[in-house]
């Protein structure tokens, strides 16, 4: 059984940060790509960053130069330092990740409870 804990959501003023992490815990052979999505009031979910094995990156126009993901891989953790926050990024945010593990290995996609972002103006 695996499990990803996301925490460090909260309120933050237009202009300020906050800084996401995501903990995934259980059976883990390995991990292969995480990253963040985000889903807002009355709209889909989106990615917002992904981060691979190889800690190749990808980011969402919306949050380039203003985003950053990395993760730690001797904690099992993905973070998503987010710097100057808009009203606009205002939405609940999931971790995601691809684990290989259990016995036999296999691979699987997890996803996170989410975690609240809200941004005032």
């Amino acid at each position: 059984q695996v499990q990803l804990v996301e925490s460090g959501g909260g309120l933050v003023q237009a202009g300020g940060s906050l800084r996401l992490s995501c903990a995934a815990s259980g059976s883990i052979f390995h991990i292969n790509a995480m990253g963040w999505y985000r889903q807002a009031p009355g709209k889909q979910r989106e990615l917002v960053a992904t981060i691979t094995d190889a800690v190749n990156t990808n980011y969402a126009d919306s949050v380039k130069g203003r985003f950053t993901i990395s993760r730690d891989n001797a904690k099992n953790t993905v973070y998503l330092q987010m710097n100057r926050l808009k009203p606009e990024d205002t939405a609940v945010y999931y971790c995601n990740a691809d684990i290989q593990g259990g016995s036999p290995v296999i691979l699987v996609e997890y996803w996170g409870q989410g975690t609240q972002v809200t941004v005032s103006s």
